[in-house]
């Protein structure tokens, strides 16, 4: 069970508990790399001016100031101040121009780190946390079948955690945009907004949004809220849609773009995705495919993995790099897993082995049996002190180590499984443990997680 941080809002985990984000750390590099995703890292540090390029966030950015700058109040108004990254899409990108010359197009990276976002402390959203991104970049184009194999790639990977089942709610922008334009609403990046809105706030608010801050007529608002009411698990949006009577070559473009990643996921990843035209993102710098996931039978915890295309992030003069990628929130996913206790580990520490000591002359005949053993990956610790053999087999239990080595004065080896109470002769230089028992297992709990 994960603990309530002391400090709200920058979560940290027990040793049992960081196995198991470990273990999602691990699961995602394996899939993405299995993929041919590079690894990179960028600052954590951006100017501001990078950070607020696009997308009204400002109120969520940490400025990052010594404690006795004078001028640090004003640092937002500044954008060469210094702030911490609020996600790792926008630092990307400055990392993509800055780089141009040095990386090989279409360049396909994954991007696993801390970030920073000054929200309200609530369960699954934290101030500090980690978030695990992919993303493919083109050189002045982008073939629109990455955006297909990126969302693939993300429903294999959260295919693979010990997570409840999951839904990709997909839509494309171009769909709303071109729709919004069609019946006449000119402000689409507000309409979106506001329909960005809609699971907060309701239908009817969200109409009176429309209707007061964007001049939409009743009959708009309708519309609007018409195509954010549909979703299908197959491709039969495209005839609910055009059902409307509302036409525009945009909205088709739109259409045929989401018509190809639902068939593809329908194809292969049967059941993971949803053609959800509520889906708007709140960025203004996607311009096609938006993703959104929830969790099935967890949806009020929000969207664990999230993106979308975008075609003029990174921009160097004329030369533009777009791209397509998703972001899964590490940090959420990793609380819900540990408060439902979704999955543990078998042990809570790396060790498998705890050499005891029979007096404290024997330290130095320990450190060679640890050393016999570490030199072909098996973890061992050796005990601290020489307390009575009883009492180290306790701090071993206590510790969750299966196994305790002794040497008897003559020289010879015995092992104990502390869990079995098996003991029987053993040579440092051969024996092994069983595969299991070399790292620690993370357990998956069988019953229906939702």
């Amino acid at each position: 069970m994960a603990r309530n941080a002391s400090l709200s809002g920058f979560p940290e985990w027990l040793p049992e508990e960081r196995l198991v984000e470990l273990h999602v750390l691990d699961t995602l590099r394996r899939i993405f790399e299995l993929h041919g995703f590079s690894s990179i890292e960028t600052r954590a540090v951006e100017t501001v001016g990078q950070l607020l390029r696009k997308g009204e966030i400002d109120k969520e950015v940490y400025g990052l100031s010594r404690l006795q700058d004078e001028e640090a109040a004003g640092a937002k108004s500044d954008p060469n101040a210094l702030a911490l990254h609020f996600d790792l899409t926008v630092p990307f990108a400055r990392y993509v121009v800055e780089n141009a010359g040095y990386l090989a197009f279409p360049f396909r990276r994954y991007q696993i780190q801390k970030v920073w976002r000054g929200e309200r402390p609530q369960e699954g959203r934290a101030r500090e946390f980690t978030q695990a991104d992919i993303d493919v970049v083109g050189d002045g184009e982008l073939p629109f079948r990455y955006d297909v194999e990126i969302a693939l790639v993300i429903a294999e990977a959260l295919s693979a955690l010990p997570i409840p089942d999951f839904r990709l709610r997909i839509n494309n922008r171009k769909l709303s945009e071109g729709f919004y334009r069609g019946i006449g609403l000119t402000d689409t990046a507000g309409v979106l907004r506001s329909i960005d809105k809609l699971e907060k706030i309701g239908a009817e608010k969200v109409a009176e949004l429309l209707k007061s801050e964007l001049g939409a007529t009743d009959e708009q608002a309708n519309a609007a809220l018409s195509l954010a009411s549909i979703q299908t698990t197959d491709t039969s949006f495209v005839e609910k849609v055009r059902a409307l009577g509302v036409t525009d070559d945009l909205l088709e473009e739109g259409l045929s773009e989401l018509e190809a990643v639902v068939a593809a996921a329908v194809d292969r990843a049967p059941g993971k995705v949803i053609a959800d035209l509520s889906i708007a993102r709140g960025l203004d710098y996607y311009t096609g495919t938006v993703v959104e996931t929830v969790l099935v039978g967890h949806e009020q915890l929000g969207s664990i993995c999230s993106g979308g295309r975008y075609d003029a992030l990174a921009t160097k003069g004329n030369r533009k790099f777009p791209g397509v990628g998703l972001s899964i929130g590490v940090t959420r996913l990793v609380s819900r897993i540990l408060s439902q206790e979704f999955a543990s580990p078998s042990r809570a520490v790396p060790t498998v082995v705890l050499v005891a000591l029979s007096d404290e002359d024997s330290w130095r005949s320990a450190q060679d049996v640890a050393a016999a053993l570490r030199s072909r990956g098996i973890s061992t610790e050796v005990a601290a002190k020489a307390d009575k053999f009883g009492k180290q087999i306790k701090f071993a239990d206590r510790r969750g180590i299966p196994f305790v080595w002794f040497t008897s004065e003559d020289g010879t080896h015995q092992i104990k499984d502390i869990r079995s109470g098996e003991q029987y002769d053993a040579d440092p230089t051969t024996w092994m443990p069983a595969a299991e028992d070399l790292t620690p297992q993370i357990v998956v709990k069988t019953a229906d997680a939702s």
